[in-house]
């Protein structure tokens, strides 16, 4: 059996430690006092999750600028990303070299994404709104349902608490970026609230680079308008109702080949629920919420109404959550029901012509179950879920144990079942679809080791997860003339993720280095667009009022295909920031991203920022 691991990776994790030895601990991921909710859908103290997590905390989403969601995830340890352009452009994450669409994307709870390509429409949503994201790396369809094959990714949007406090900023940078977004959010009473919108825009750069079939040589630019909040009113000690919403649209150009005509997508996500928080025990919480989310996607190729098109997904979610606490011990029970609903048109629909075959819904119908216990140094997480839809029953389970051999050192392993359900295209799409597709399946394992002290954290983790029934484009099709989307291929996601983070004196320094070897086993090809090697480094300096900051990335070289005939480079980039406090109110960000003007490719004859500035002055706390 092939493994991941060499001397290099050896050798790193050598280097990630040796400060550990001599320095004091800095801040982390995620701090012994972090509480983080996706990884078990109930407040949980960071450093007593078994399930391998990060958190992108306030701070750090500040620091970013102008930069996109994708980004900013690009820069923590085991997550890449391709996008075809600019930060508006169609936007792909890879998580432990899983697809985009095998990856759960929740903004507060409410699940996002579109049916028809199954993943979430990254480019629209909106950095400004986000307090701050949790990652869960694994498999959690025992949580979450289909699609959490390699992750979830959870968004939280900023909460409504204490004093009413108002923030703003403005900025602007390189290809004509301009940003601006107010947000106020605070408490009166039993009322609790958050409300903010923001603008952005920029002229960009080429979408496409000469070599692509569609290149043209103009820029390729976006705008973007977003609005969100979130109302809460408790009812009575230990009831709570509100609303909360966010809603984005995106316009982006890019290439299409065609001179002379704007062509451009517009992209709508919009997500929206209510809900109803009861302790109806002193040990038993109870959630109920209705949710649904829009995720519309209107394309414009060409002058005439035969260039133009729009598929629209809509996702209705009801759940109720019960979280039991028993002793130590934590029950959770949970029902859910999730109605997915697309609608596509195109120019050339006319009354003669068939409903598009697009035009479809499904209903998903959930029970799940889990139980946490706790014993002294020992923990176990069990939990399964029934998914019950068009394609029968599906159960999916899983199973985690942790030991903590000091207050210092914890090793934990664990195991689970996941599977994706085939998108609307990979079913109905004309000449591409097969209604017969079949549910991809994954089985993980995974054991990791964890040195903790004061804020300061060390961690090895081992995967392997390994898919059955993936559904690839294959040519000849078996069951039709051309290609088709076919369950045929197996993939195994095997790897080593190390990270660390220690201060060596008044520098905070944080590291990360994935060895990975996410492969097709049908083929033997490594899975496009996804390196075997990549790492992040950071280091963050404050003086007084001055915060400095300089950031590394780096990837190793990668295919576009899954024939591995085209391949892409290495890259390294590097990143500096600078951000000063001049009034405990106001302060002033100064950003430069590929300061060596690097040139390099996340998709064949796609183009990336070169070295670029950002600017943005703000007032208020974030």
């Amino acid at each position: 059996m092939h493994h991941p691991v060499s001397r290099q990776a050896a050798a790193l994790a050598i280097v990630l430690a040796a400060p550990s030895a001599f320095a004091t601990p800095a801040v982390p991921d995620a701090a012994p006092e972090t509480v983080v909710v996706t990884a078990s859908r109930t407040p949980e103290r960071a450093d007593q999750v078994i399930a391998d997590t990060t958190v992108i905390g306030p701070e750090e989403i500040a620091r970013a600028g102008a930069g996109s969601v994708a980004d900013l995830l690009a820069r923590q340890r085991g997550i890449e990303i391709v996008r075809n352009g600019g930060p508006g452009a169609s936007t792909s994450v890879f998580v432990r070299g899983a697809n985009s669409n095998q990856v759960v994307v929740l903004i507060d709870g409410v699940r996002i994404g579109s049916s028809t390509t199954g993943a979430a429409s990254w480019n629209a949503i909106p950095l400004s709104a986000i307090d701050h994201i949790e990652v869960v790396y694994g498999p959690l369809s025992t949580l979450y349902g289909a699609d959490a094959i390699g992750g979830v990714v959870q968004i939280f949007t900023r909460q409504s608490d204490g004093a009413p406090q108002l923030g703003a900023s403005i900025g602007g940078g390189s290809y004509g970026t301009r940003q601006a977004d107010t947000a106020i959010h605070g408490a009166s009473g039993a009322l609790r609230y958050a409300l903010g919108a923001a603008h952005e825009e920029a002229t960009g750069f080429s979408a496409t680079r000469p070599g692509s079939s569609s290149y043209n040589a103009d820029d390729d630019g976006y705008s973007r308008n977003s609005a969100n909040g979130r109302i809460a009113v408790q009812l009575a000690e230990g009831h709570e109702a509100g609303l909360q919403f966010l809603k984005s649209r995106l316009r982006a150009q890019y290439d299409s080949g065609a001179a002379g005509f704007d062509t451009r997508n517009i992209q709508d996500i919009d997500s929206y629920a209510v809900f109803l928080n009861d302790r109806i025990l002193p040990n038993w919480r109870s959630s109920l919420q209705w949710a649904r989310s829009n995720d519309r996607l209107g394309s414009f190729t060409g002058s005439a109404a035969a260039g133009t098109s729009r598929i629209d997904t809509r996702q209705d979610e009801a759940t109720w959550q019960n979280t039991i606490a028993i002793g130590a011990d934590t029950l959770q029970l949970l029902v859910g029901h999730r109605k997915e609903t697309v609608q596509s048109t195109s120019g050339a629909d006319t009354a003669a012509t068939p409903p598009s075959p697009l035009n479809r819904s499904r209903i998903t119908n959930s029970v799940a179950a889990s139980y946490d216990l706790r014993r002294g140094s020992h923990q176990v997480d069990l939990s399964a879920r029934n998914d019950h839809s068009v394609y029968g029953s599906k159960t999916t389970g899983a199973a985690g144990y942790a030991y903590a051999f000091s207050d210092a050192l914890r090793a934990s392993a664990g195991v689970g079942t996941s599977f994706r359900v085939p998108t609307f295209n990979e079913l109905y799409y004309p000449g591409y679809g097969l209604a017969s597709n079949k549910p991809e399946q994954g089985r993980n394992a995974e054991a990791a080791l964890r040195y903790q002290v004061a804020d300061g954290e060390l961690q090895a983790t081992y995967y392997r997860n390994r898919l059955t029934d993936m559904i690839v484009n294959v040519n000849p099709c078996p069951e039709r003339t051309g290609s088709c989307a076919y369950n045929v291929n197996h993939a195994l996601l095997e790897g080593w993720t190390l990270s660390a983070a220690t201060r060596v004196k008044a520098i905070d320094l944080r590291a990360s280095a994935d060895f990975q070897d996410p492969r097709d086993e049908t083929t033997g090809k490594q899975l496009a667009r996804r390196a075997r090697r990549h790492a992040t480094f950071s280091a963050s300096h404050t003086a007084g009022q001055l915060e400095s900051g300089i950031e590394l990335q780096a990837s190793g070289q990668r295919f576009d295909d899954a024939a591995n005939r085209n391949r892409l480079g290495g890259y390294g980039l590097l990143n500096l920031s600078t951000r000063w406090r001049f009034t405990p109110d106001w302060s002033l960000l100064v950003r430069l991203d590929n300061v060596a003007d690097k040139r390099y490719e996340l998709a064949r004859n796609y183009g990336t920022a070169g070295r670029s500035w950002f600017a943005a002055l703000h007032y208020g706390a974030r």
